[in-house]
């Protein structure tokens, strides 16, 4: 049975069952968050108002309520963070948290790192978010609890977790392009049970979109005449699967799977010509996990968290002669494979020490393999035989939290992280029709890098919260940082150092009113030993080289707002400015890409009748900077305020409908240079909960 096939069945199976409980009563939310799932915080502790330091968190609830199927997306609805898009051959949805990019903001799901070790190169869209609980963000600090990598933020999909003795949630939705023509479905089912000393969830999403549509306003050009978008068709799935035990009030031990598939075209640059232009798709981008989390208390002052996991990433990328995608016969075509897999293990030790000082220490070991090889196709059919790269990863950390007062908290950290390269191995494809090819063997470099950070605490009353911290992160390169060839044009350089930024933050948390709540943040990030690639020599040839030297700043303020200013109307606000400078001694005309210098999202949740909800909401964000596709010309592309709308009516306890929109005046805009972004669409979906 194929994976597509057992997803359809068991979406299908819920959403049968779901509509069979119509009359069975209906919790607020079906599910939570899964705890051990979540990645370290730093908690505002004694205090009538939950907060935490240097996070957002975006409910289930949130993401529902705006319709947000994809991670790119749905952190356009958070403060300080924000997506974009790659454009190029590559179609790939980017985010960034404070300015700093999906190299140097880490992802996670329930805490396990997502990581592709030959490039990291994550496309945001293909995560989808109808069955998480919550995403964690992280920005500026990151506990160093959670080991390597989290130089300027973090992201986390927090899956759920049943409470109830039987528990489901079904969805179904269809989008539908600007001339209201079909153009895609989405999915959703869980099922889960919570019993005295165990608990069982399954969920799966699926999302299948044929085709996009450009706004009417789009100006036809020879590559791309309007209307449907070429090359836009993305399917995207994951299955999650958990048992848990839960022997006794404190103590909890969990297993999970998760699988997701996805696959997409890319579609071309709507004025470059199109003999210069990549024929690009991915048949086919997996990711599996398999883990076990648990949280173990030895009295009321020792707890003991672990945590083990596989991983596995298959991906394709095939290139053809032209975009009709049915040949394969230029030096420029090829298919390209990776197989990785990756498994480690982390131990989280916490103890008490007195009533003032909580110590944690974590040790955390990874081990990466990347396995690749290549089809060409000239000048002749030739398959490389495979290419390994293996690599360890380890991180010894140390944090501690003084109460120097009821009110006033200090929480310190430190870590060492060691990158230790056990192989590399990259294969010269023949040049010659009786070519043979031989196989390349980098040099091996070891990688150190410390980290350190404090966080001050203050509480100044029941309702607010004011704090000030500094982090000192490290981000060790990739594979392709340090060895890839850019398709001839590059040379290796295994010695390349860890990038480096010193995050600086302040902030305030207050509870205005019982309904109203503000929180706002300045921040400040000195970046160094930023890779950037330079002009180089090598063998005699002009190519380019990864070096360690790029050196700028980022900094900006960010602010939320959210008031219930009538019993029926719910209002909000997010706020963010952004400026990043970096100095790339290689191009004086360098401009770092795709962050917007101002965003912001606000919007009004009415209930305008007791079972009817509608929620207008804005997007707005200014000018970005983009490049042409050969480098030469750093321009600012795409400012843009997008209208969208979403209207939620309750059919019965069970039963709701709702019906959006995006992008209401069907905008024409652009996040990067030649990649138009989709015009007005509508999405009607049903939900069921039991």
């Amino acid at each position: 049975m194929s994976y597509r096939l057992f997803v359809g069945i068991f979406l299908g199976s819920v959403s049968g069952l779901a509509l069979l409980a119509g009359t069975a009563a209906l919790a607020d939310e079906t599910g939570k968050a899964f705890e051990l799932g979540r990645i370290e915080e730093i908690l505002v502790t004694g205090r009538k108002v939950d907060a935490k330091i240097s996070n957002s968190t975006l409910s289930s609830d949130d993401i529902y309520t705006f319709k947000i199927d994809t991670l790119d997306r749905a952190l356009d609805l958070i403060p300080g963070a924000a997506s974009s898009n790659t454009g190029g051959s590559r179609n790939e949805r980017l985010i960034f948290v404070r300015g700093f990019d999906r190299f140097q903001a880490p992802l996670s799901i329930d805490g396990v790192r997502v990581y592709l070790p030959a490039d990291n190169r994550l496309d945001f869209g293909f995560f989808l978010t109808a069955d998480l609980a919550e995403v964690q963000v992280q920005k500026g600090y990151v506990s160093v609890l959670d080991g390597p990598g989290g130089m300027g933020g973090a992201i986390n999909l927090v899956t759920r977790k049943p409470t109830k003795e039987f528990e489901g949630e079904a969805r179904v939705g269809a989008i539908f392009g600007e001339d209201l023509s079909y153009n895609g479905v989405t999915t959703y089912g869980s099922a889960g049970s919570k019993q005295d000393k165990f608990y069982v969830q399954a969920s799966g999403a699926w999302t299948d979109v044929t085709r996009t549509q450009l706004p009417n306003s789009y100006t036809p050009t020879a590559v791309e005449n309007g209307g449907y978008r070429d090359f836009s068709a993305r399917e995207n799935w994951r299955l999650n699967f958990k048992a848990g035990f839960t022997p006794n009030d404190t103590d909890e031990y969990s297993v999970s799977y998760t699988k997701q598939s996805g696959e997409k075209e890319a579609p071309l640059h709507v004025t470059d010509a199109i003999n210069t232009q990549r024929n690009w798709i991915w048949p086919y981008w997996d990711i599996d996990s398999v883990y076990f989390l648990s949280s173990t208390n030895f009295g009321n002052d020792t707890k003991l968290k672990t945590k083990a996991y596989y991983n596995t990433f298959k991906n394709l990328l095939s290139s053809f002669d032209n975009r009709n995608l049915n040949t394969q016969t230029l030096a420029r075509s090829f298919n390209s494979y990776y197989d990785d897999y990756a498994y480690g293990a982390s131990m989280q030790l916490e103890q008490n020490i007195g009533d003032a000082n909580v110590l944690k220490g974590a040790i955390l070991y990874r081990r990466d393999n990347h396995t690749e090889w290549q089809q060409i196709f000239v000048p002749r059919n030739f398959t490389e035989p495979d290419q390994v790269t293996r690599e360890d990863t380890w991180s010894f950390a140390l944090e501690n939290r003084t109460s120097i007062t009821p009110q006033l908290d200090l929480v310190a950290g430190v870590s060492y992280d060691f990158r230790d390269l056990k192989r590399a191995e990259d294969f010269a494809t023949p040049t010659t029709a009786t070519g043979t090819g031989n196989y390349v063997f980098y040099g091996l470099s070891d990688s150190p890098a410390w980290n350190e950070q404090a966080a001050l605490i203050y509480n100044y009353s029941d309702t607010g919260t004011v704090y000030a911290n500094v982090s000192n992160r490290t981000r060790f390169p990739t594979l392709f940082d340090r060895f890839s060839s850019r398709f001839g044009g590059a040379t290796s350089n295994p010695t390349l150092k860890p990038e480096r930024a010193l995050n600086l933050e302040t902030g305030i948390k207050e509870n205005i009113t019982d309904d109203a709540r503000l929180e706002a943040a300045v921040f400040y990030s000195d970046v160094n030993n930023v890779i950037v690639s330079v002009p180089f020599i090598f063998s005699g040839t002009a190519v380019t080289q990864s070096q360690n030297v790029g050196d700028g700043e980022y900094y900006g303020l960010e602010a939320s707002l959210d008031a219930k200013v009538t019993p029926e109307a719910t209002v909000g606000l997010r706020y963010t400015y952004t400026k990043r400078n970096i100095d790339n001694p290689a191009n004086a005309a360098f401009q770092l890409t795709g962050q917007p210098g101002h965003q912001a999202f606000a919007f009004v949740k009415w209930d305008v009748l007791p079972d009817l909800t509608i929620t207008p909401n804005i997007n707005v964000a200014s000018k970005r900077w983009t490049v042409t596709t050969n480098g030469a010309t750093y321009y600012k592309i795409g400012g843009f305020l997008l209208a969208n709308t979403d209207v939620d009516y309750s059919i019965n306890q069970n039963v709701d409908l709702s019906f959006s929109v995006k992008n209401i005046f069907d905008k024409d805009y652009t996040l990067v240079d030649g990649f138009p972004e989709e015009g007005r669409t509508f999405q009607l979906n049903l939900r069921t909960r039991f």
